[in-house]
C-alpha cells in the first residue's frame, strides 16, 4: 500500500476513535532537542524527578525504543472543561484531573487504533503506544508533526484550539507521510511568564520544573512543602492551569467530547469546608478512577493545609464548631 494511502487511514482512523488531531513525523534522532535536554537537566531544573535522567538516549531516539521504527504518530485529546469549580474560595485542582485519569482512556484509544490499522492496513505492523509511560519527548513529537509549536510554557499550542490537549504517540514499523512542523506564533507575548506564581518559567521557553506548582502538589513526595513557596500556590492543590488560562490562544478552546473525563458530580460543588474536612472515605469516592490518586490522600491533605490561609483556617474551625 501506498505511503499516502496508509497515513490516511491512520488519520481517518485515529478521528473515529476520537483524537481531535493527528500528525505524523519520520523516527528519527530529535537533534536540536539533545543540546536543550541536557543543558535542562545540567541545571537540575528536574528536581527530584530523577526518573528524567533516565534513559537520555532513548528519549532522544524512538529507534532506541522501538527497532525498526519508521514513524511517530502524535495524537491530541482535548481535555477542556469550561466548567468551573462553584465555591471561589475551594482550592483547586487542575481540569485535567477532573475526570477519569488520562492515562486509562488513551490507552484504550491507542489499543484500538493498533487494531483498526492492522485491519485496514492489511499488514503486520510492530511498534509500541506511549502516554507519559515512558521516556518519549511528546510534546517535540508533536511539534515535529505539525500538531502546534511550544509556547513560551513550554506546552504545545494548537493555532485552532489552544493547549488543553493530552498528548499520545504511536512509533511504527511503517512508512508514513510526514507532516511538516508549523510556525511559533507566540510573537512577543509574555502573559504565561508574567502570571506563574512560583516563577517557574525562567525565561522563554524554559521551565524549571523544580519551581512549578504541578511538581510541588504531584511529584513532590516530601512531607512538608517548602516554607519560602507559602502564598504562591494561588490556593492550588493538585496541578495548575494558570501559564495555559492566561494564553490569548486559550479563547479558542472548546469542550471536550469525551464522557470519561467528565468530574465526579460532587467534585465541582465542593466547599472550602468540604475540601479542607476531607475524609479518606471522600477521596477514594471522587478520585476513585481519577489521576489525583497520583498523589495519595496525605499528599493531598498536605496540599490543602499549605493552601489553606489562616483567615480561611478560622473561618472553617467556626463553622465547624457550629
Amino acid at each position: 500500500m501506498h505511503t499516502h494511502r496508509r497515513s490516511v487511514i491512520v488519520k481517518q482512523q485515529a478521528k473515529k476513535l476520537g483524537f481531535d488531531y493527528c500528525g505524523i513525523s519520520q523516527a528519527t534522532f530529535l537533534e536540536h532537542e539533545a543540546p536543550r535536554l541536557e543543558q535542562w537537566l545540567n541545571r537540575n531544573m528536574h528536581g527530584e524527578m530523577s526518573y528524567m535522567a533516565n534513559h537520555f538516549d532513548k528519549r532522544l531516539d524512538p529507534r532506541l525504543l522501538v527497532p525498526g521504527a519508521k514513524s511517530v504518530i502524535s495524537l491530541l485529546l482535548n481535555y477542556h472543561n469550561p466548567q468551573k469549580q462553584t465555591d471561589p474560595g475551594a482550592p483547586i485542582i487542575s481540569q485535567y484531573a477532573y475526570g477519569e485519569d488520562y492515562h486509562f482512556v488513551i490507552k484504550r484509544k491507542l489499543k484500538a487504533l493498533i487494531e483498526a490499522l492492522q485491519q485496514e492496513i492489511g499488514e503486520q505492523i510492530g511498534g509500541r503506544a506511549f502516554t507519559d509511560s515512558a521516556p518519549v519527548m511528546d510534546k517535540a513529537w508533536a511539534q515535529r508533526s505539525g500538531l502546534g509549536w511550544m509556547g513560551k510554557h513550554t506546552n504545545l499550542i494548537n493555532k485552532q484550539q489552544g493547549s488543553f490537549f493530552f498528548i499520545a504517540e504511536l512509533i511504527l514499523d511503517i512508512e508514513l507521510e510526514p507532516d511538516g512542523p508549523v510556525k511559533d506564533y507566540c510573537g512577543t507575548c509574555t502573559r504565561c511568564i508574567d502570571a506563574c506564581p512560583t516563577d517557574a518559567i525562567v525565561e522563554p521557553y524554559v521551565v524549571d520544573g523544580s519551581k512549578c506548582i504541578s511538581y510541588f502538589t504531584i511529584e513532590l513526595k516530601n512531607e512538608l512543602l517548602p516554607s519560602d513557596m507559602k502564598g504562591k500556590f494561588a490556593n492550588h492543590i493538585f496541578g495548575c492551569d494558570i501559564c495555559q488560562t492566561v494564553c490569548p490562544w486559550n479563547r479558542f478552546s472548546q469542550p471536550h467530547h469525551e464522557p470519561a473525563f467528565q468530574p465526579h458530580p460532587d467534585l465541582l460543588g465542593m466547599t472550602a469546608n468540604e475540601w479542607h474536612e476531607l475524609t479518606e472515605d471522600v477521596f477514594q469516592k471522587l478520585f476513585r478512577h481519577s489521576a489525583v490518586k497520583r498523589t495519595k490522600f496525605e499528599g493531598l491533605k498536605r496540599n490543602i493545609r499549605f493552601v489553606q490561609t489562616e483567615t480561611a483556617g478560622s473561618s472553617i474551625s467556626e463553622s465547624s464548631e457550629d
